[in-house]
């Protein structure tokens, strides 16, 4: 990401709203839709009150539903916008969640979860790698890297970025190229899960989406990359 994001702290979650209005749900809505996914993703591993990094935390919508859906002990938001930061200290900021710039953090391997929703597509292509092998570095073996990104399969996926001004023109990442990359940064790439089909219209459908998760159907996917344990 880009310290461009300060210039749309203010409005992000304007921004965001406004483009996701065609679905007929707010941020919010996806916002805990994505962690109850990811709850149910982790409990099946075992992993529990877990210690959370929340890599491109924006201004930390994603802070409550951690500790509400995921029970974490501890979150730590990591951003590039200083901005956007701030707003996030504000609003979530206590005793078991801090927020740190991405240039000061330096990974000690010692989390558990490091959750990433729409940030690998800020990053230039050829940086993705990089990024990837840093969040690795930051999970504690056993440790689960949960990457979230746009389909670039939905034509859902695709109109909303168009309606939102940060998200126009950026590379999409294909979801064959996140297991790529995490599978390059020494992690076991999970086969990807795909979410959010149908709209609040369409709501009485929600019931079969995880029943058709492993069909490129819905506006995102998840990929889980997990870090090996003691041999």
């Amino acid at each position: 990401m880009s310290t461009a994001f300060d210039a749309h702290a203010e409005s992000y979650h304007a921004a965001l709203d406004q483009g996701l209005s065609v679905s007929g749900e707010s941020a919010h809505f996806f916002a805990r839709g994505r962690i109850a996914w990811l709850a149910a993703r982790l409990r099946e591993r075992g992993i529990v009150s877990p210690a959370v990094l929340d890599y491109g935390c924006g201004t930390g919508t994603a802070v409550p539903f951690f500790f509400e859906l995921l029970g974490a002990r501890s979150v730590l938001g990591i951003d590039e916008s200083a901005r956007c930061l701030e707003i996030a200290r504000g609003v979530h900021g206590d005793v078991r969640a801090r927020f740190v710039e991405a240039r000061l953090y330096v990974p000690e391997g010692s989390i558990d979860l490091v959750h990433c929703n729409g940030v690998m597509h800020h990053v230039a292509p050829a940086a993705r790698a990089s990024l990837t092998r840093h969040i690795a570095d930051c999970l504690a073996p056993n440790g689960v890297f949960a990457l979230w990104e746009n389909n670039p399969w939905s034509p859902a996926a695709r109109y909303v970025m168009s309606r939102i001004p940060f998200d126009r023109g950026v590379s999409m990442v294909w979801p064959r190229t996140a297991q790529q990359l995490m599978r390059q940064a020494g992690l076991h790439a999970s086969a990807p899960e795909y979410c959010f089909i149908f709209p609040r219209g369409l709501r009485a459908l929600r019931f079969m989406e995880g029943r058709v998760s492993r069909l490129p159907l819905g506006a995102q996917y998840l990929v889980l990359g997990s870090k090996p344990g003691p041999a």
